[in-house]
């Protein structure tokens, strides 16, 4: 530890967004980055901990005392290696991950100012890429072949680590672009797609083999090993009255469209989702529900509206979510809603309302959560009702687990010698040679988690692989 006194003499000091009358006029990175100097001094405040607590919360086991250290003494490029050596895609990770790191912190816990974790990291990747400390690793090929089915965050990271051991890979995507939820899922004023563009270009050189516009219905022919990793893609629906009027919308459909729009990729005009002028309502109060309102707001909604069924999180510390056992639920205001929206909880759908096929209105009831006598937490209506209008909503309540659902079967990834391929909630399946990760898996869960499965997915691969003469 270099300076053992700095988190006593310097306060956390964070980035910050750019103007809200600036940034919700273009689609660009609303975060902003401190100078070289102010991160250094950020880096000084990590205590080098006996027990690091912020090493135990992270999924990839991030070293972040060392290169916290490394930051702050100016050993940037030994930062990198430190950081790589645990996190494949740290440039994404230190825009979107929540940082379960920070929020076991010793600073946290103690004096709720926890160390930049998150925007350090980032500036180490940034850093690297700037100075050329990441180059092109050229792998020698050990003869065997890897098929990874999905090119998200989980897929990618799979991908990358099976590469560089020497196996070829090829990873399939549906879509028009890789990415997966990188490139459709997070709007571009959290996540710049020429920085998912930039990693999947090195992975390109490195020799992973990418086909985009491939629907993988039976496992491809030629393969010694696959890897499914096809995320949580089904949405949880609201099927109650007025569900099919016009004007009523999944999230990730509106965010994947304008992703896409923003990449010049061709929508039909009666597909179009556009909020101008008009009064959106998103149901559901997390990330994904975030992500609406920001998108909307750009597309200047005249005005935004965000409910939740939950009651509201308390801001700072909630004592029902004790850490460590609990991830803390506390209140959380992003960018977004600093932008512009009305946040309600406590309220849940009873119908839509529309004239002529057009949605016009959405009918809501107030609730409240008691808990019973078997401990168990229950919603109870109260009868209170209101209406609130409405030209567009969107969905946002989460997608449905995978392999509870029974969407992970043999009737949709098979081959011909094997019909009975069933993946369960590790990276195993029924078939020997067949492996799975991330929210495939899991069901919808963080960035972070995804990548740790794919690394951890990769190792497993590569022993069953070895095993094979």
């Amino acid at each position: 530890m270099g300076n053992p006194k700095a988190f006593l003499t310097i306060n956390r000091k964070e980035a910050g967004y750019r103007p809200v009358h600036d940034r919700i006029n273009d689609f660009g990175e609303v975060e902003q980055t401190l100078n070289t100097s102010d991160r250094m001094k950020q880096a000084s405040r990590c205590m080098d901990c006996g027990v690091p607590f912020c090493h135990w919360a992270c999924p990839l086991g991030n070293k972040q005392p060392e290169w916290q250290h490394l930051i702050y003494t100016g050993k940037w490029k030994e930062a990198y290696q430190v950081l790589e050596s645990t996190c494949d895609f740290p440039e994404f990770t230190g825009r979107i991950c929540p940082a379960p790191c920070e929020k076991s912190c010793v600073l946290k816990l103690s004096a709720n100012e926890p160390v930049t974790i998150r925007e350090n990291e980032v500036s180490i990747a940034e850093r690297a890429f700037q100075e050329g400390y990441i180059k092109v690793h050229t792998p020698v090929r050990n003869g065997k072949k890897v098929a990874v089915i999905g090119s998200g965050p989980a897929g990618l990271t799979a991908a990358n680590r099976l590469n560089r051991k020497g196996y070829t890979v090829t990873v399939f995507e549906k879509n028009e672009m890789v990415g997966g939820l990188l490139r459709y899922g997070i709007p571009n004023f959290k996540l710049a797609k020429n920085i998912v563009e930039r990693r999947i270009d090195l992975m390109k050189e490195e020799g992973v083999i990418f086909k985009t516009g491939v629907q993988v219905d039976t496992l491809p022919e030629g393969f010694d090993a696959y890897c499914i990793a096809i995320g949580a893609e089904v949405p949880r629906d609201l099927p109650i009255e007025g569900r099919k009027l016009k004007g009523i919308h999944f999230a990730m459909e509106y965010l994947a469209q304008q992703n896409r729009l923003l990449e010049s990729i061709p929508v039909a005009p009666e597909t179009l989702i556009n909020a101008k002028g008009k009064k959106v309502l998103v149901i559901g109060g997390g990330d994904t529900g975030s992500d609406c309102v920001g998108t909307a707001n750009r597309q200047k909604a005249v005005k935004i509206t965000q409910i939740e069924i939950l009651d509201k999180p308390p801001v700072g510390y909630n004592p029902t979510t004790p850490w460590p056992s609990m991830y803390p639920q506390v209140l959380k205001t992003s960018s977004s809603h600093e932008e512009g929206c009305e946040r309600r909880w406590n309220l849940t759908s009873c119908r839509f309302i529309g004239e002529k096929g057009v949605l016009k209105e959405v009918e809501v009831e107030e609730v409240i959560w008691t808990k019973g006598e078997d401990g168990r937490v229950q919603m109870q209506p109260t009868g209170k009702k209101e209406i609130i209008e409405a030209d567009l909503v969107f969905l946002a309540m989460g997608f449905v687990h995978p392999v509870q659902e029974g969407l992970i079967k043999s009737s949709n990834l098979s081959t011909d010698n094997r019909k009975n391929i069933i993946v369960d909630k590790s990276f195993k399946s029924s078939a020997s040679n067949v492996f799975a990760c991330g929210d495939a898996t899991t069901g919808a869960s963080l960035v972070v988690k995804a990548m740790a499965a794919g690394r951890d997915t990769a190792k497993a691969i590569d022993s069953y692989l070895s095993s094979i003469i």
